[in-house]
């Protein structure tokens, strides 16, 4: 469904109309806003804006070609909610062929109905898995007292912690942790207001395995398979699909 890494060795001949790809990527960013099955895709796609060559454009027409097969797919938001905060993390280390940075994507749920997604590069390299996985924690964990705030403004209270999965058990340990490991002291120190979050009640981490990590779909292209599985647990339904 998503283009792959190898997009950013690609060796095949330079795009003419340079224009008409800037266009038709800023038509998905804009559409990635209310899917979030094209976050990853669009992430790929965007880095190419400067130089696109023809896999990138073929690339796009792929995703077009997904969007065309799936018009009446979208979010769904039931009636009833606890709204509940919980965010799901993942990383992919060192996955940019170029610049060896990880891919960090998460995703937020209110009760059940995601609300925020993000695919983003981090900005610096991680040297281990478990960084890249810390590093994803502490993004999201942003995001959830953000969100957290937006609610109390709303005047919807929300007492408990707020749910957050990750398949790195070593990442989780870090986080629950408040000893300051010597392998780990490279990690700079405004990550480690995760542990803070944790420590006051704010956060609870909690794993799960990679197979079913939701976030995983925004980090790397994923079998079709997976990758409908995964749209099913994210609460993405076609409504133009048979029952």
């Amino acid at each position: 469904m998503a283009p792959n890494h190898r997009l950013a060795s690609s060796t095949s001949a330079p795009l003419r109309d340079v224009e008409r790809y800037r266009r038709l990527v800023g038509r998905l960013i804009y559409l990635s806003f209310t899917r979030p099955d094209l976050a990853f895709s669009v992430h790929v796609l965007s880095q190419f804006l400067h130089e696109p060559r023809m896999d990138h454009w073929l690339a796009a027409l792929r995703v077009v070609k997904y969007l065309k097969g799936c018009p009446g797919q979208g979010i769904l938001l039931p009636t009833e909610s606890d709204l509940q905060l919980t965010g799901w993390c993942d990383s992919d280390w060192a996955s940019c062929p170029l610049t060896r940075r990880s891919v960090s994507g998460w995703i937020v749920f209110l009760g059940s109905s995601p609300v925020s997604w993000k695919t983003k590069k981090q900005v610096n390299v991680a040297r281990s898995s478990a960084e890249a996985e810390y590093r994803s924690m502490a993004s999201v964990t942003c995001e959830l007292k953000w969100l957290k705030g937006l609610l109390k403004c709303f005047g919807v209270p929300h007492t408990r912690p707020s749910g957050l999965v990750c398949d790195s058990q070593s990442a989780i340990h870090l986080a629950q942790n408040p000893v300051f490991h010597e392998r780990t002291k490279h990690i700079e120190i405004d990550c480690h207001f995760l542990r803070d979050a944790v420590l006051d009640g704010t956060i609870r981490t909690s794993h799960v395995p990679t197979t079913d990590q939701l976030a995983d779909i925004f980090t790397e292209a994923l079998g079709q398979k997976q990758f409908e599985h995964l749209l099913r647990k994210l609460g993405i339904l076609d409504l133009h699909a048979p029952t």
